[in-house]
């Protein structure tokens, strides 16, 4: 058995570390399974990684252990297991049993103690054993043979620790972390541990006098009287917490190692687990000869066009009406990608495959008119890159009708996967072949150019067939959900708005940021010799491990919050310290300005396209639940607003001066109108109609003030609560907010409801649609589906009810800004105006405006944006022109 490995899950630890760390999934039944799916996704990484010939997976049993009888206590301090978690116990056992992994679980042990046991085994049998568990009390398992693999963060970290890695840690044996534990005890566990004792204190106690035998036979050595008196006072504690802390390695376990050999899965019975429980990324588990000659060995007749071709293509698509079309591009950098080649595919035909790499003035003159004629519909997947490579090549898209990636958006907002494999696998349970299999990923990613064309292809076909398949039935998905008008009017059509603004891009002056960088060092520099006379040290500011040494150590500042690791620095934790010592103050403008800098600055800079001078962010379709556009490479929507440093950033984002200015159109208190019009709410209706300051009349209505003796601090409680009732806050969250009283807050968010019962109504009645029906809708039909709504855990089912109350409302503004950009664009494009719609961001458009064409554009938008949809309310537009992003505001 030399050198064979063996593998110990700690099923309990992975399942609780997978189920919160991915986002609530649920099947279609209302199934909970993102611990299952993340467990399996870990399981599959590691199995993969290590090759073990042998494996099990240790659960904790129901009931208490033989540790609870020593200790009531032990590990009351936990709270209990989620009914959302525990559900997905039995749905793991199971999978595991079909993978033909053995189980074990123990009446009056736990996992750990059963893992220590088959540890201590495999290493007499002299087998390399491996501990994947999430908790570090393995840590006293570790021997030459025995290694732990942690779970770092969320399921995606894992760090293995050998013996000598933990001795070099803590500076002591695995073995002795028992009585470090004895010592420290352990919150997480209810262990109660020598009061006073933390892991600094603890490891010096074990590092100077080996055990805790040894600390009370020198007692009389251990200097600092506070310290040497809780040791004598709690002595019989410090024994009972080691004892706790022991991971137990003699379970009388009545299974043989040869049992635990890695056995080849059920797949008879796996793979209708893993469509019961929708894991379809995890179907490509399958082997190929279990998979039908359809999903393995599809094939696609295809034509490779030369040029002389051309025109027989052309007529059939004349004749049909209708084609599929999918660039093949090579590069990072969106202006600088090559266009490799493109296919087309007409209903019933061949894929044609067009070479590009050579030149595109024969394609161009051959094909230009049909993507341009109104009469002829386009088909494809993510379009918007396609669109985008048509720009380039100064061709104008006209008539695409269906893209399946938006299509699949609109049906389920909430799905992870968009990818063309992902969709065929859902809707035509075939497999396709994706970018990541043909080109590899990493160090060793090849590009389109260094794969054979059979494989180009063959990729190419894949997406376009599978486009023509999806194509009727995610249509009639989208009539039977009420949503024609949202897909056609709204979506399909920005898929092009979104496209251009991607290909003009936004111009960037360098020597602003280069300006802005600068002064942003100079103030590193003068913070950083600041914070280190004040700490009266050098150390490293951007460690929170180091900082929290220098203030809760050497400084004595009051310790507001521990972690596993040390203490937290968090900036809620600063901002409570900032009256007792100057040195906060710097340290958090340190943290800010860094960020500004690492982010906004160097980050900008590199992003710089050199042939244009301007940023081409990414517009992203479907990432949001709620409809809201995001943007990256760069983040256009996260540049800081609030604070004067974010807002300087803004300065480098200018008109191509001298022939062009920035107009900025934003909607005022759009969420706030929305709301009101949802609601049905007469009072609130009133002010925006009446034009009165919703802030001033929210603090005359909760606070019982005339409007004229509304104070400025009233006014800003008032805005406090009327954008929070948006986003569901609860009293901790406004009491927080405000820095009040929970008391108060409650008094505020009462008082609000009292006076705005259209409000109230809405808020009781948008959750209890959303629990009968499994989805909210926005006005223009978007829907969001909501399980977390039938949760039994509180957290969860809060999470929920704040979700059904924030979308209509967010959605429904999202749903407003699109149909404005949509409009807004069309008619720029009518009126061939030479000004250009560059930036949505949030609730505002930016259009990079010619000279001469201000007062129209001003004119344009605001008619377009306060009519993009009917409310009970106006809809209101704040119109600013500048020569930067900064002037506008």
């Amino acid at each position: 058995m030399d050198n064979k490995k063996l593998m110990i899950i700690d099923g309990s630890s992975l399942l609780h570390r997978a189920f919160y760390a991915l986002p609530l999934l649920s099947t279609k039944d209302g199934i909970y399974t993102n611990g299952v799916y993340g467990f399996l996704t870990m399981l599959y990484r590691i199995r993969d990684e290590y090759n073990p010939e042998y494996i099990c997976v240790a659960f904790d049993k129901k009931g208490p252990t033989f540790i609870h009888k020593e200790y009531e206590e032990y590990k009351g301090t936990r709270q209990s297991t989620p009914t959302e978690l525990a559900q997905q116990f039995p749905i793991i056992r199971q999978v595991l049993k079909a993978m033909n992994i053995v189980t074990l679980e123990m009446s009056e042990y736990e996992a750990d103690d059963i893992a220590g046991t088959l540890a201590r085994i495999g290493e007499e049998n002299g087998m390399e054993t491996i501990l994947v568990t999430g908790d570090k009390d393995y840590f006293q398992l570790a021997r030459d043979n025995v290694k732990v693999l942690l779970t770092r963060k969320g399921i995606t970290e894992l760090e293995i620790f050998d013996r000598d890695k933990i001795v070099i840690e803590y500076g002591i044996e695995p073995k002795q972390l028992i009585d470090l534990k004895g010592l420290m005890g352990d919150n997480s566990d209810n262990i109660p541990g020598v009061p006073g004792i933390g892991e600094k204190t603890g490891l010096k106690l074990i590092r100077e006098f080996g055990n805790i035998e040894d600390v009370y036979k020198n007692i009389d050595k251990i200097s600092g009287k506070k310290l040497k008196e809780n040791l004598i006072e709690n002595e019989n504690i410090a024994y009972l917490s080691r004892k706790l802390g022991e991971i137990i390695t003699n379970v009388p376990l009545d299974i043989e190692i040869e049992d635990l050999r890695v056995k080849t899965e059920n797949w008879d019975e796996l793979i209708p687990l893993y469509d019961e429980y929708e894991f379809k990324s995890l179907m490509d588990r399958i082997p190929d000869s279990l998979k039908s000659k359809e999903e393995v060995h599809r094939e696609f007749k295809y034509e490779v066009l030369k040029s002389e071709d051309f025109k027989r293509v052309v007529d059939l698509i004349r004749e049909k009406g209708k084609f599929a079309f999918k660039f093949l591009v090579d590069g990072l950098s969106l202006m600088e990608e090559e266009i490799i080649a493109i296919g087309i595919k007409i209903e019933e035909s061949p894929i044609y495959y067009i070479d590009l790499s050579d030149g595109y003035d024969e394609f161009i003159e051959g094909f230009k008119s049909i993507f341009e004629d109104e009469s002829i519909e386009k088909i494809g997947y993510q379009l918007k890159s396609d669109i985008i490579m048509l720009f380039r090549l100064g061709i104008k898209i006209k008539k695409y009708v269906y893209d399946a990636m938006i299509a699949q958006y609109l049906i389920n907002p909430s799905q992870n996967d968009y990818s063309i494999n992902k969709l065929s696998e859902e809707y035509l349970s075939y497999y396709g072949i994706d970018e990541e299999t043909i080109l590899g990923k990493g160090k060793k990613q090849k590009s389109f150019m260094d794969i054979d064309i059979e494989q180009r292809i063959h990729y190419i076909a894949f997406i376009l067939e599978t486009v023509y398949g999806l194509e009727p039935i995610m249509m009639d998905k989208i009539e039977e959900f009420n949503m024609e008008e949202l897909y056609y009017e709204v979506e399909l059509p920005l898929i092009e708005v979104l496209a251009y603004m991607e290909f003009i891009g936004f111009k960037i002056d360098r020597e602003e940021l280069n300006r802005l960088g600068k002064e942003y060092e100079e103030e590193i520099d003068t913070l950083t010799n600041d914070i280190h006379e004040l700490a009266g040290m050098e150390f490293n500011i951007n460690s929170p491990k180091q900082i929290g040494e220098v203030l809760f150590e050497k400084l004595e500042l009051p310790v507001i919050k521990k972690t596993k690791t040390g203490y937290s620095t968090n900036v809620e934790v600063l901002e409570k310290l900032i009256d007792q010592h100057p040195i906060i103050s710097k340290i958090l403008r340190y943290r800010q300005i860094v960020k500004l800098k690492s982010t906004y600055i160097d980050g900008l800079v590199k992003l710089i396209n050199p042939k244009t001078s301007r940023v081409h962010s990414s517009f992203n379709q479907t990432i949001t639940t709620t409809g809201r556009i995001s943007s990256t490479e760069p983040n256009l929507q996260n540049i800081p607003v609030r604070t004067e440093d974010g807002r300087k950033i803004r300065k480098a984002f200018i008109s191509a001066k001298p022939e062009y200015r920035l107009v900025d159109a934003d909607y005022s208190q759009i969420e706030l109108r929305v709301l009101a019009h949802i609601s049905k709410d007469i009072k609130m209706i009133e002010a925006f109609i009446h034009n009165q300051d919703i802030h001033q009349k929210t603090a005359s209505e909760v606070f019982h003030l005339p409007m004229d003796e509304v104070t400025p601090i009233l006014r800003n409680n008032a805005k406090a609560v009327n954008f929070g009732i948006v986003y569901g806050i609860s009293d901790y969250g406004l009491s927080r907010d405000l820095n009040i009283s929970r008391k108060d807050a409650k008094e505020y968010i009462d008082n609000y409801l009292a006076n705005y019962e259209g409000v109230k109504n809405f808020m009781e009645n948008i959750i209890e649609e959303g629990k009968q029906s499994g989805y909210v809708e926005t006005l223009l039909h978007r829907r969001r589906y909501i399980p977390e709504l039938k949760a039994k855990n509180y957290n969860v089912r809060s999470f929920g009810e704040r979700v059904a109350l924030n979308t209509p409302i967010q959605g429904s503004a999202a749903d407003i800004i699109k149909v404005a950009m949509v409009r807004v664009y069309n008619e720029l494009k009518k009126r061939k105006l030479k000004s250009r719609l560059i930036l949505q961001v949030h609730d505002e458009l930016i259009i990079e405006t010619y000279d001469g064409e201000e007062n129209e554009i001003i004119e344009l938008l605001k008619d377009i944006m306060e009519d993009s949809i009917k409310l009970d309310v106006p809809l209101k537009v704040d119109i600013e022109i500048g020569d930067s992003w900064y002037e506008t505001h």
